[in-house]
């Protein structure tokens, strides 16, 4: 079997974030998605903008394919607006974070459709439980022989992502003492979590064919990995973040996604060997990153040297300084340093829900004004 990567002739960049639907009174989430859909109508153009998501408390945004980050920010500022302008008559608020601080899933309505009910059935308690948001990062990658080496390497820069994304500290009422309980959660689902160390695209591509044989999956792009090939796109496409609650921490994570693809990309042109770590300390920093976020103390190379994961950011982002001024993000990079400056997502839901004394729908309330901005 050959699994076909298109390639792409430049580095080209796509974002889907998942937002929340929530009631303006109850700030429960809202199973409203479909009549959120006819409220906004048809919208111009070939590529679907706001599409229907497993739960139907959930709208996702999907960019076109763009080259800058402040292209594909703008392409999502203006369908948060039309989303936006939709929900509002209907007493409908959104919010973006890796979980809803107090819903329960017992509660949420699927989506009705042959994929989602397909996995409703083969996961069952495991899979309705998947109350929880993220966002998607896909970046051009011009060769299938490229794409692995790269995706290994994103790897060793896992907690970094994970650790400034966090947001999913509070599920089902209860603070779970996680930085991002989501992580921990979607990896139970037997496609999803770290992808396997592949040597090279031959070898994914006898995984895929194993898969597709023994009936795991019933297409190539059924792997629903934290960091995966998209082979149809001809991108990979970074899944780690948490739902991403404002505009200007989402430029900042994509414009960080954005360098740390190209920058490997260019060493690979350079013929420099990319950083690759253990899966098993891969495993170990995932857990770090989604245990303490902010705080974790991460494995840096094989030789099991470790770092705080924000000083080790703090030089990363001097490494990736040039790649951002030739990709035109050297702001929106810049701006990564300043949420652990003002706290990552998981640290400010804490915060409000300790002033509040334990108020949940404070925190709620306080998601909405953060995606409002």
């Amino acid at each position: 079997m050959v699994v076909e990567f298109p390639g792409s002739p430049r580095p080209t960049l796509g974002v889907e974030w998942e937002i929340a639907l929530v009631d303006k009174t109850t700030r429960e989430l809202s199973n409203t998605a479909a009549v959120v859909f006819d409220a906004v109508g048809e919208l111009p153009g070939d590529t679907p903008r706001l599409t229907k998501e497993f739960l139907r408390n959930t709208v996702e945004l999907v960019t076109d394919v763009h080259d800058t980050v402040a292209e594909a920010v703008d392409d999502l500022t203006e369908s948060l607006g039309l989303l936006r302008r939709a929900a509002d008559p209907l007493g409908v608020d959104l919010m973006c974070a890796g979980t809803h601080p107090f819903a329960q899933w017992t509660d949420q309505v699927v989506t009705q459709s042959p994929e989602y009910d397909e996995m409703i059935e083969r996961t069952r308690w495991w899979g309705r439980q998947m109350l929880i948001w993220g966002v998607h990062v896909h970046v051009g990658v011009s060769s299938p022989h490229k794409v692995i080496p790269i995706l290994n390497a994103m790897l060793v820069k896992y907690p970094h992502l994970l650790a400034l994304s966090a947001s999913s500290p509070i599920w089902a009422g209860l603070d779970t003492g996680y930085a991002s309980n989501r992580a921990l959660m979607f990896q139970q689902l037997p496609t999803a979590g770290l992808p396997y160390h592949f040597a090279d695209w031959e070898q994914y591509t006898r995984f895929i064919e194993d898969q597709l044989k023994s009936g795991v999956i019933s297409k190539p792009g059924g792997m629903h990995w934290d960091i995966r090939p998209a082979p149809r796109w001809g991108t990979l496409e970074v899944r780690v973040f948490d739902g991403i609650t404002n505009m200007a921490e989402l430029r900042a994570l994509v414009a960080f996604v954005h360098c740390l693809v190209v920058h490997f990309d260019e060493c690979l042109d350079r013929g420099e060997e990319l950083p690759t770590l253990q899966p098993w300390h891969v495993k170990e920093n995932k857990w770090r990153a989604a245990r303490y976020g902010l705080d974790a103390e991460v494995i840096l190379d094989p030789a099991c040297r470790e770092r705080l994961v924000t000083d080790d950011l703090h030089d990363l982002l001097e490494q990736l300084t040039p790649t951002s001024a030739r990709l035109g993000c050297a702001d929106e990079l810049a701006a990564v340093a300043d949420i652990p400056v003002r706290g990552a997502s998981y640290q400010r839901q804490r915060r409000v829900a300790e002033h509040s004394g334990g108020d949940l729908v404070a925190v709620v309330d306080s998601l909405v004004e953060e995606l409002r901005g």
